[in-house]
């Protein structure tokens, strides 16, 4: 049992560094049932290319404690001859359905061998759990109907990883990525003209039909995640945070719903390891008027704030940190991190448990390790006053 302030729990762990290994964490929080669910993908070795499906635990919430049950591998949650990867969960309210997307990846076939023959060997996919994620439906393939005749143009791509987005308007928010062929020669894709763009799929219809959005194509991004932010004005944005291979976080921002990304930029404030590092971004309103702290959230550009996870060091998956955005919308507004697992880590997803009263609860579920950034898949809670209390203001 984990509590909050107490450290960490291993929820999944490496048997050997040169075998089985859980990889990629995703996270999803059901309020109705006070409960957590955590995905993650088993691998037969460390290696992308040896992944072979999903596995979950579900965590029960009990005050400032999660009770956590066994793990189940999600075998509904795959096609024949590939394997599974980047767990994209996501809640629809009104319905209370869990959608868990994912993509199918042509067994043996690697993501640089995509890139490079510029043929995809993905698919789009997902299983949706009607009662909190004990059962869940076989695997709908997607890729024809939401993606078509662009997959022509697309060398590969991938959700998330991590969880997805419902807005306040209803629509279902999955972040993704494709690597897109810019020019061929011959009719042959061209490596070096191949670029990873950030993009959404979504839904307006509880999750019947799926649309496209368009790819973020000014700036190099691939492995990102939204959060909806309100302005002042009660307008809604969608924030973008994206990894980039051009040594910082890219940031975008959309006024409709992610169907299109405006021009982006670098965030000086967000750094990257030398091969990038996947991260974990959500929003929340922080404590209503008549708190201690209400005083802080005037100074704010809008009435949400951002969290978000990523390793701090700017050389190599390590020191996982949690930074804080009280004025998202304002260029290099981020604060310096409190780092929240000091040593090697690396990717990570968050969720905010928004429950009423002054003080929240975030969790985090996180790769770390003593030696190696993914010895095992952990998971932490800390609350708002531990956040507010250990991000620096220098």
């Amino acid at each position: 049992m984990a509590q909050v302030g107490s450290g960490k729990t291993v929820l999944f762990h490496q048997e050997d560094p040169k075998g089985l290994t859980y990889r990629i964490p995703a996270l999803l929080y059901l309020p109705s049932e006070s409960t957590f669910l955590a995905f993650a993908e088993e691998r037969s070795t460390p290696r992308d290319e040896n992944a072979k499906f999903l596995v979950m635990r579900r965590g029960r919430k009990e005050g400032m404690s999660v009770q956590w049950g066994p793990q189940t591998s999600l075998m509904e949650a795959t096609l024949a001859n590939h394997r599974t990867m980047n767990p994209c969960p996501i809640l629809e309210r009104k319905s209370g359905r869990v959608f868990l997307f994912f993509i199918c990846v042509e067994t043996h076939v690697t993501e640089r061998q995509q890139i490079f023959t510029g043929r995809n060997a993905a698919r789009l996919c997902y299983v949706v759990s009607q009662d909190g994620g004990r059962t869940w439906s076989q695997t709908t393939d997607l890729t024809e109907q939401v993606i078509g005749k662009h997959l022509r143009n697309w060398a590969t791509f991938a959700v998330g990883p991590g969880h997805g987005l419902q807005l306040s308007s209803g629509r279902l928010v999955i972040p993704a990525y494709a690597y897109y062929i810019h020019k061929r020669c011959f009719g042959h894709a061209l490596n070096c003209w191949t670029r990873p763009h950030s993009l959404a799929f979504y839904s307006d219809d509880g999750g019947q039909s799926w649309a496209r959005g368009q790819l973020l194509m000014h700036l190099n991004t691939s492995e990102c995640q939204v959060a909806e932010l309100t302005c002042r004005d009660d307008i809604q944005v969608l924030y973008c945070n994206s990894r980039s291979p051009d040594r910082y976080r890219a940031e975008a921002f959309s006024t409709d719903g992610g169907e299109h990304f405006e021009e982006g930029y670098l965030s000086k404030d967000l750094c990257e390891p030398p091969s990038g590092c996947q991260g974990s971004v959500v929003s929340f309103f922080p404590q209503p008027e008549g708190s201690s702290r209400s005083s802080l959230a005037s100074f704010s550009s809008t009435k949400s704030w951002l969290v978000y996870s990523h390793p701090t060091n700017c050389h190599k998956r390590l020191d996982l940190g949690i930074y804080l955005n009280r004025s998202p919308l304002e260029k290099d507004s981020w604060r310096p991190p409190w780092v929240l697992y000091k040593g090697p880590s690396s990717y990570s997803d968050l969720a905010v448990c928004q429950e009423g009263g002054n003080t929240l609860v975030f969790g985090c579920l996180f790769e770390c390790g003593v030696h190696h950034p993914i010895e095992e898949i952990a998971f932490q809670l800390f609350t708002s006053d531990e956040l507010l209390r250990n991000v620096r203001e220098g």
